[in-house]
């Protein structure tokens, strides 16, 4: 089990937090810099131009109403006008909890707003939140691809990388870590058996694929053996939810990279008694520790630019 990250370590990560980043990975070094320098000519990293971006959301919690955030069908409807705003992405990946409750009034409302994302495609995995009603989740997204397994797995090729879509959120306990468990694993080797290790590798599913907090259950507890895997790939980025917050890590050629909510934020790992929406933050301040990550792949190369947007500066 890997240690979880210090506080030392966390506040590196999280001077990043609350700003606009462009960030791009070379062979599993990842290096950003802030939009400002992207509008000021001070970074060239946005003026290659891009085989293809995409945005991706995380934890709209859709159906949640109390402190910090009454209003969350607001706020998700910000995020999505900032994706508007922009070159529309090739496609959406939405990381889990799009619901609070799985209710299917909330799963109409995130299936309304999300069709109106300037985009071609969405791509889903359930979170811990989108379960809670047995098939509810399946039942709205089962379909999303032609090999979707078991309770929403499934993969996808676009333009010359490999999109791995892994849930982790089933049987989830409270504090407990996720699992992607046997049957999953196995159709992950299979997958990827037979793919060139040059081909650029995204991951996505809902728990980070790293023990971030043990206490918490911020990690998923079989992911060395997934992470294993995908050793061999040159590229590899992996994408999540669940923690609300912005931290970044490298391990070889893997970066993991977890997502803001467009929701509450949550606090920093240990420095609360527990996990859960935090409570006392200024409505001014709220915005600031919301917002969307958009992806770009860069033409001919296997590197990743990922940007993390609050919904206000």
């Amino acid at each position: 089990m890997k240690k979880p990250i210090d506080r030392r370590g966390f506040l590196k990560c999280m001077a990043w937090a609350g700003t606009g980043l462009l960030w791009t990975m070379k062979g599993g070094i990842l290096t950003g810099c802030s939009l400002d320098q992207t509008t000021t000519g001070t970074s060239n990293l946005m003026t290659d131009s891009p085989d293809f971006s995409f945005a991706q959301l995380s934890d709209s919690h859709i159906g949640f109403s109390k402190e910090p955030n009454q209003n969350v069908t607001a706020t998700l409807q910000e995020a999505i006008r900032l994706i508007n705003s922009g070159t529309p992405p090739a496609f959406l990946l939405h990381t889990g909890d799009l619901t609070h409750l799985s209710k299917p009034e909330e799963f109409d409302t995130v299936d309304q707003l999300l069709k109106t994302v300037k985009t071609d495609r969405a791509f889903y995995v359930p979170g811990e939140h989108d379960i809670l009603v047995p098939n509810a989740y399946n039942d709205r997204y089962g379909k999303q691809s032609p090999n979707i397994q078991g309770p929403g797995y499934y993969s996808f090729d676009y333009q010359g990388a490999h999109f791995i879509a892994l849930v982790n959120v089933m049987d989830l306990k409270p504090g407990g870590l996720g699992r992607l468990g046997p049957d999953q694993l196995d159709w992950l080797k299979k997958d990827l058996l037979g793919r060139s290790s040059s081909t650029p590798i995204v991951v996505f599913a809902h728990v980070p694929l790293w023990t971030v907090y043990e206490p918490w259950g911020w990690g998923t507890e079989d992911s060395a053996q997934a992470l294993q895997l995908l050793r061999r790939f040159g590229s590899v980025t992996v994408l999540n939810g669940h923690i609300h917050q912005v931290l970044q890590k490298v391990e070889g050629h893997i970066t993991f990279h977890t997502a803001t909510s467009t929701a509450f934020p949550q606090p920093a790992p240990g420095t609360a008694l527990s996990p859960g929406p935090m409570k006392n933050v200024a409505s001014d301040k709220l915005r600031t520790l919301l917002g969307i990550t958009s992806v770009r792949t860069r033409n001919h190369q296997s590197d990743l630019a990922i940007i993390d947007t609050p919904l206000t500066s």
